[in-house]
């Protein structure tokens, strides 16, 4: 067995049974060195060696603790704080107890914290008394064992008192400090994604030989190297690779980097997404494949079920298996299971084995899990019975305790269950003692409680491991148990039945978990918390989904179950309201959803400020001095609204409170001090979130009063504006100003890192507050501060501005100036490239803060109006936003830019409507008069008014007016126009602001001319509608050609007649005017028809005359136009081409061709056609028909063609193979086959008797490759005589075929069936048949008509409007 010994067989029995030969013991013999070697380390090294080489790989079962970092001792000067550190290891993660002096510490007393994170463990003292001089004890344990580390700690009374202790001596070491420079932060990736996690830092000192040691946890688990994990380390930076990733993956990695002084920790989560599945919405796949209980023919296999957010509900699981060595991966069930664990058995002993997971739900079956790690199917106690002897020489020999004598066994003991599930128990033994030189093994039996009887469980392989999982139990069910030992001799007494075992029963998946609590974490992660379920059921662990409120599109938070009741959810967007719901999971899936949690908008979770700086002296008068400091730098997400200030008298070394109230300015006035004596002082910041870090002692300062000429130091030096190469610098005025008035500042700058070399500014003092500053360079960074000047000179230099970098943010915008075009309003606007909650806009001129315009800005814009802008409005405005990083602007409005915007403004405010079209009339039937205007774009809130003569014309009266928003017209209707309408005609139109107005003169000739036309109007409306009349001139109706006209307005007077060239023709039919139609029929149209038809109304009213021109060129010119493409219809006796037409006579010149040549009717190809289409039509086609058959269309201009190609479309047809008659014996099975063809594939049928046949277990009916139809019966009897007709048809049509069969019974003569021939039937299509033809020729352009006069043939005469009378009467003068 082993490669690196020489094995030699010391004893075979001969007459063993199989199954002993099977487990006989084998002796392994290795030569070993002069020097003493202890038996147990040899059978450590064999048992290491052999499992090994059978691919053992269960190092993650059996960790105990190991301490990794020990505690280290320490020696502390009363009242100072102490912290112990230590780093532990161990699966399942050990739980750490301290001990002081070996008495366990009592954590309620509130003296010693004790904290845990990723492996490392931390004891505090915060104040050590000589109390605390003890030994302390670290101790780790888990179910695999224990392990301590031990360290002292000497508390000493005084720095002065050199007190020793015997405990242990002081250790001394060098401390090294890790600075981390850039960490990993939260990651997002995808499944088969690779991830890099990395941090660089700072090492002091760098030793070569103590170079700390980079561990990476995952949720508190060491990370080991492996094909899925990567380290490295190394030249201050630590990196990890996440080669293949999975959600197995997912977890809080931590980074800890360890030194004898302590360690430096950084976590940050790993988040992985399922990768695309196979099948659309299948289920992700499942993860965490865990082997369990590995035996010589079977394991146990575990997983955790995937988040289902998105996807339907599981429906179980597959597990496969692959042996070690090859790729072929095998299912081991055939049906799913619906629980998270599966015994897989059948294994080959000594053969290694991998294990994955697939879910499985109705759309589909997931990815697989990422498969487990080897997994060998062995005894998991052969290693324990391994056995060495020393033989002499150098070499030992192996083997099993079994091995040694041939004694028979005992009765095995303490036989128990150590685990139970639904359908198996494994069990557990004690084995007997045993001497015997027989190989040993072991029988199980069962019997169900209460029955009395003891059954052998069946196993596939020897049971030779005290421990064995017995499998297919009855849920639910209670079960006794037994073991007898065995060997070649016999078998011992049964052991002591177990107590009633009682296999587990399906308890469902756990109950909803409980409230959800969301509350604010970061800007772009929320802490949920939730309270377990009520009902857990083995719970495993937690999914949490979110999603936007007000939406139902819910995203999964994590990707592997989260086992604590709280969850940190990253990557959400900063501002944005969440809903959070979770769900608990078990072995059997997820549990309803719990109950939505409280909508959260997600900003960064208040915090204490961090401390006031740079406390300066403005001003001192002997008994009081005036502060200011600086507001701290991080505020922590809460407004600081006020400060609290303590004072030390340095003569006394005492600190005390100066404000009771808190005060609300950076500005304080601190009375009833001591003239002449130094205080120092320290402040406070407060907010929502509490009291901040109390802020470093200020310089000391002197209580003497102020009596220099020149002023003190001005304050609250402020940069804003920053940009590349300029900086706007603001200051507050000094409050001592000496003995003059201030009359300017000078601004000084320091370039940092210069050594502080101040240089000027400017040169000539400023008046004001403020100072661009210009010429800076780019990417540097600078301090300024400023003087005051008075007639005495330049006063104290003020606190040094923060330090200011050169550049300008990343998206800075700057002010817009401009007029709205709605309003007219003069606006200033800024859109800020950074905005928070709690942003605010501030407007300034000459950096003075102005009232803020009463209108809302829409954020992240800001619009600064002017209400009643003028010249006085010119100057510099800017605007900053709060809790930016410096975000500001500026703009210079100057004299000339104000006049403009103000003439802009007013014409904005006062605008004038375009016009298109301006005042027109129109002259409308009945002689009334339409006056309209016609505007570029109105409102619905448009009003307008009309006057004639300066007299306004209300709607109410006579005119009628109206308007059309949609296409900007205004008009009014006058309907009595006569001689007192002469005159102007004006309208006025108002549409919000805008107004316009338009004017129209008529008077002189212009009103003449235009009363006239309304008289004759008016005449002529009389006469149409009160007289009789034509609304419709005759027209043509093709195919039977008739020429239809329609009449109105009648009396039982009225008399109607057709003419032809003035001669009248009276039709068969006389006209039947009640009905309004009259029509004149040309049944048979030919030349002789050509000619000018008219058709008359008259009565005691007037006369209506209405004709048309019919020529046969307008008919055969329109008709070849109008020709469609031919078109496929089939017949009884074959096929027929059409040619549908506008009309169509045997007179016209009409050509079929047949592959380009002419065709003429024949008995195959009969050609005809019909009033609206010509026809062709083929009797009994067959494949010599193919080709592309052509119609011809000739008149004396043009030919018109249509062609059609009839290659590939064939009805469907019966080839042959059927016979007329059958004649076949009763039981007899009888198959009717025959070929058919057709295209596309006919479909077949089958019909006895004229009832379609039923296929069933009788009748079998088939149709293979779309050529071969068959009928099978099946037992034939007498019944199932008569007539079996076979129908073939597609969509182009069919044929049918009648089968007469004949059943005898045996031993009947044959009977004499006498065939009667009966034709094939043909049958028509389905549906008309549209074949695609190919593109005519592009016609060529129509002549021009040899007579202008001449109207197209067929065409409508031009019809008039409908307010005019055709044909129109001379017009009378």
């Amino acid at each position: 067995k082993f490669s690196s010994m020489s094995a030699v067989k010391v004893a075979r029995y001969k007459h063993f049974s199989h199954d002993y030969h099977h487990v006989e013991s084998k002796y392994v013999v290795k030569e070993y060195k002069p020097q003493h070697v202890s038996l147990c380390a040899l059978k450590g090294s064999f048992v290491h060696k052999k499992m090994s080489e059978k691919y053992v790989r269960e190092s993650s079962m059996i960790r105990g603790p190991k301490f990794l970092v020990r505690l280290r001792s320490h020696t502390v000067f009363e009242n100072t704080p102490i912290k112990l550190f230590c780093t532990v290891e161990g699966y399942p993660t050990p739980t750490v107890r301290w001990f002081k002096d070996d008495v366990l510490l009592d954590t309620s007393l509130g003296k010693y914290f004790m904290q845990r994170s990723a492996g490392a463990h931390s004891l505090e003292i915060n104040k050590c008394d000589i109390n605390d001089t003890a030994m302390y004890t670290a101790v780790a344990a888990n179910s695999h064992g224990q392990a301590s580390t031990q360290a002292s700690v000497i508390v000493k009374k005084c720095r002065g008192e050199e007190k020793s202790y015997a405990i242990l001596p002081e250790i001394k070491y060098t401390k090294i400090t890790i600075t981390f420079l850039e960490t990993f932060n939260v990651t997002f990736g995808k499944e088969e994604d690779k991830v890099t996690l990395q941090c660089t830092m700072t090492i002091s000192p760098n030793l070569a030989n103590l170079q700390p040691e980079a561990l990476w946890y995952r949720d508190e688990h060491l990370l080991k190297e492996s094909k899925w994990v990567k380290m490295e380390s190394g030249g201050g930076v630590a990196k990890l690779t996440l080669t293949h990733l999975h959600k197995d993956d997912e977890g809080l990695y931590t980074l800890r980097m360890v030194t004898k002084g302590g360690d430096a920790v950084h976590s940050a989560y790993v988040y992985v997404e399922d990768g695309p599945p196979p099948v659309p919405l299948a289920p992700g796949a499942p993860m965490d494949i865990k082997i369990h209980d590995a035996n010589r023919d079977y394991v146990i296999v575990s997983w955790k079920p995937p988040n289902t957010t998105t996807e339907g509900p599981i429906i179980g699981y597959f597990v496969d298996r692959c042996e070690v060595g090859t790729e072929n991966w095998a299912q081991c069930n055939d049906q799913p299971i619906k629980i998270c664990k599966y015994p897989v058995s059948g294994l080959f002993e000594g053969h290694s084995y991998y294990f994955r997971v697939r879910a499985v739900n109705s759309r589909g079956i997931s990815r697989p899990s990422r498969m487990s790690e080897p997994i060998a199917a062995l005894d998991p106690t052969e290693f324990e019975r391994l056995h060495a002897m020393k033989l002499g020489g150098k070499l030992d020999i192996v083997t099993y305790h079994d091995d040694l004598e041939g004694t028979a066994p005992g009765a095995p003991s303490k036989v128990h269950a150590s685990e139970t599930d639904r359908t198996y128990v494994v069990l557990s033994w004690t084995p007997p003692q045993y001497r015997g030189r027989a190989p040993m093994w072991y029988y199980i039996e069962k019997c169900l409680v209460g029955s009395g009887s003891w059954q052998k469980v069946s196993t596939k392989v020897p049971v030779r491991s005290p421990r064995y999982a017995v499998f297919d139990l009855a849920e639910g069910k209670e079960y006794q148990f037994r073991v007898l030992s065995a060997n070649m001799y016999g078998n011992s007494d049964p052991s002591e039945a177990t107590g009633p075992i009682k296999t587990q029963e399906l308890r469902g998946v756990p109950s909803a978990p409980g409230q959800v609590v969301a509350t604010r974490d970061t800007d772009t992660s929320v802490l949920i918390q939730w309270d377990p379920p009520k009902q857990p059921n083995n719970l495993i662990g937690y999914y949490i989904d979110s999603c936007v409120k007000g939406s139902k599109n819910w995203a999964s938070a994590n990707h592997k179950p989260n086992k604590s009741t709280k969850f940190v959810v990253h990557g959400l967007t900063t501002g944005e309201s969440y809903v959070f719901r979770v769900q608990a999971i078990n072995e059997l899936g997820l549990s309803d959803e719990s109950q939505e949690s409280a909508p959260l908008s997600v900003r960064a979770a208040l915090k204490k400020p961090s401390a006031p700086y740079d406390i300066c002296l403005l001003n001192c008068d002997g008994n009081s001095m005036v502060l200011n400091w600086k507001q701290p730098l991080r505020c922590g997400g809460a407004q600081v609204t006020e400060y609290y200030i303590d004072k030390c008298n340095l003569a006394k070394n005492e600190w005390r409170e100066v404000n009771i109230p808190p005060i609300k300015e950076r500005l304080y006035k601190v009375d009833n001090l001591t003239e002449g004596a130094a205080y120092k002082f320290r402040t406070y910041g407060l907010s929502l979130a509490g009291l901040g870090d109390v802020s470093d002692a200020s310089a000391a300062f002197q209580c003497k009063a102020w009596t220099m000429a020149e002023p003190g130091p001005p304050f609250d030096v402020t940069l804003c504006e920053v940009r590349d190469t300029s900086a706007v610098v603001q200051w507050k005025a000094p409050l001592y100003s000496g003995t003059s008035p201030v009359a300017g500042y000078t601004v000084e700058m320091s370039k940092k890192g210069s050594g502080q070399a101040w240089a000027g500014v400017n040169e000539v003092p400023v008046n004001h507050l403020y100072h661009k500053v210009t010429g800076l360079e780019a990417g540097q960074t600078y301090l300024f501060r400023v003087r005051g000047v008075n007639a005495s000179g330049a006063g104290a230099a003020s606190a040094a501005s923060d330090p200011v970098r050169a550049q300008a943010l990343p998206g800075t915008q700057e002010i817009q100036c401009g007029v709205d075009a709605e309003t007219g309003d003069v606006y200033l606007s800024f859109e800020s490239c950074q905005m928070t909650e709690n942003s605010q806009f501030a407007w300034q001129k000459s950096y003075t803060e102005i009232r803020r315009s009463p209108r809302f800005p829409t954020e992240p814009v800001s619009t600064l109006f002017f209400k009643n802008p003028d010249l006085e409005d010119v100057g510099t405005f800017s605007v900053s936003v709060t809790h930016t990083d410096g975000v500001s602007a500026s703009y210079k409005i100057t004299a000339e830019e104000m006049q403009r915007m103000l003439t802009l403004s007013h014409e904005i405010r006062n605008p004038i409507i375009p016009l298109k079209t301006e005042l027109a009339y129109k002259i409308l039937e009945r002689g009334r008069v339409r006056f309209w205007l016609q505007a570029e774009a109105i409102t619905k809130a448009v009003t307008y008014k009309f006057f004639a003569n300066n007299k306004e014309l209300a709607n109410c009266e006579v005119p009628r007016m109206s308007h059309d928003v949609a296409t900007g017209v205004i008009e009014m209707v006058l309907d009595h126009f006569t001689e007192d309408s002469e005159g102007t005609f004006t309208v006025q139109v108002q549409d919000g602001r805008g107004k316009a107005q338009s004017s129209l003169v008529l008077i002189g000739d212009a009103f003449k001319a235009a009363l006239a036309e309304a008289e004759y109007q008016r005449k002529e409306y009389i006469r149409v509608k009160e007289g009789p009349r034509f609304w419709a001139t005759p027209s043509p109706v093709h195919g039977a050609l008739c020429l239809i006209t329609q009449v109105a307005n009648l009396k039982k007077e009225s008399v109607f007649h057709w003419f032809k060239d003035d001669a009248e023709v009276v039709p068969d039919v006389p006209a039947d005017l009640t009905s309004g139609v009259c029509r004149l029929p040309l049944p048979m149209f030919s030349k002789k028809d050509v000619g000018a038809y008219k058709a008359t109304i008259s009565d005691d009213r007037g006369k209506d005359v209405s004709q048309i021109n019919v020529m046969t060129l307008c008919f055969s010119s329109s008709t070849g136009s109008t020709a469609a493409e031919l078109a496929v219809h089939c017949t009884a006796e074959g096929i027929m081409l059409q040619c549908h037409m506008k009309y169509y006579t045997e007179e016209m010149k009409i050509h079929w061709l047949f592959k380009e040549a002419k065709v003429s009717s024949s008995e195959r190809l009969r050609i005809g056609g019909a009033p609206t289409m010509a026809t062709i039509e083929i009797v009994e086609p067959t494949d010599k028909d193919k080709g592309v058959f052509t119609i011809e269309i000739a008149d004396a201009e043009k030919t018109y063609a249509r062609s059609l190609n009839l290659t590939g479309q064939n009805r469907g047809k019966v080839v042959g193979g059927l016979p007329d008659v059958v004649t076949i014996m009763e039981k007899k099975t009888l198959s009717l086959t025959c070929t058919v063809c057709g295209d596309p594939k006919p479909m077949v049928s089958w019909s006895k008797n004229d009832q379609e046949v039923e296929p069933g277990d009788q009748y079998v009916i088939a149709l293979d490759s779309g050529k071969f139809a068959s009928l099978t019966i099946k037992g034939v009897s007498m019944e199932d005589s008569g007539k079996y007709t076979m129908t073939v048809q597609n969509k182009y049509g069919g044929e049918s075929v009648d089968i007469i069969v004949s059943v005898y019974k045996h031993g009947d003569r044959l009977p004499e069936v006498k065939p009667v021939p009966t034709p094939k039937r043909i049958l028509p299509p389905t549906g008309p048949i549209v074949i695609p033809a190919a593109k005519p020729a592009a016609p060529a352009p129509a002549p021009a008509p040899a007579k202008p006069a001449a109207a197209p043939a067929g065409s409508k005469s031009p019809a008039p409007p409908r307010s005019m009378k055709s044909p129109t009467p001379p017009r009378r003068k």
